[in-house]
């Protein structure tokens, strides 16, 4: 048992001399700082080909999950850390709601060493999926459905992926764009950004159901929009 012991903080001590070591993003420490970068990841993303299958299922979503910047370490035992945002879409009056500013963690166990920070888009695609989103936690593939998202420029791709799973992730990584697996990552609801951004205390739940008119989040919305518009 000691030796475990020992073994783990060994290694949480190499997370933490790569994380300061390996160059990373700084997470943004506002609201308006975070959305900023969602603008940014979702237009760099928009250059894809791929980009448009994407499109195609925000367009039928009922929500989008934004993670500017995901850091993944490990050297045996691994972990990942990253802020973002959720926005919720009424399909049918076409209408965005929120955000309500969320965080991603997760570990992992096996054969791994290095670092990396990856961009993270996460589309929700059913009630059920959303509903996870509006309470304070929940645990992807365990409360929730989740698979790598469907690569591949619209046309080529067959229609049997479409809304097999709650939600579909993507990533973005030095350039390269694609869908990952985020089995057993935790989304936790970041509740000193959401009153920072509402002005008071807000649960997920209030956040997602006010619509996103503010200055602030307007921008995100139109980015949003583009993409869909590309998949048509």
């Amino acid at each position: 048992m000691r030796r475990v012991r020992v073994s783990f903080s060994l290694c949480v001590v190499f997370l933490l001399l790569i994380l300061n070591l390996t160059e990373r993003p700084s997470f943004a420490s506002t609201p308006k700082g975070r959305i900023a970068d969602s603008v940014k990841v979702l237009r760099e993303m928009s250059k894809q080909d791929d980009a448009s299958t994407m499109g195609e299922l925000i367009a039928q979503a009922r929500g989008v999950a934004i993670f500017p910047s995901v850091v993944k370490a490990g050297f045996v035992f691994g972990g990942q850390y990253g802020e973002g945002l959720v926005l919720r879409r009424d399909p049918v009056k076409k209408r965005w709601y929120g955000p309500s500013f969320v965080s991603v963690t997760g570990a992992s166990w096996g054969l791994q060493i290095g670092a990396q920070s990856i961009a993270l888009v996460l589309v929700i695609t059913n009630d059920r999926g959303l509903e996870g989103f509006m309470g304070n936690n929940v645990k992807l593939g365990g409360d929730l459905s989740v698979a790598a998202g469907p690569v591949g420029r619209r046309g080529e791709m067959g229609t049997d992926y479409k809304m097999k799973a709650s939600i579909y992730s993507y990533s973005m990584t030095k350039g390269l764009f694609a869908g990952v697996s985020l089995e057993g990552a935790a989304i936790n609801v970041d509740r000193n950004a959401n009153q920072a951004y509402w002005g008071k205390p807000f649960s997920a739940g209030n956040a997602l159901n006010s619509a996103a008119t503010k200055n602030e989040i307007k921008q995100l919305v139109i980015e949003l929009e583009k993409i869909m518009k590309r998949a048509k």
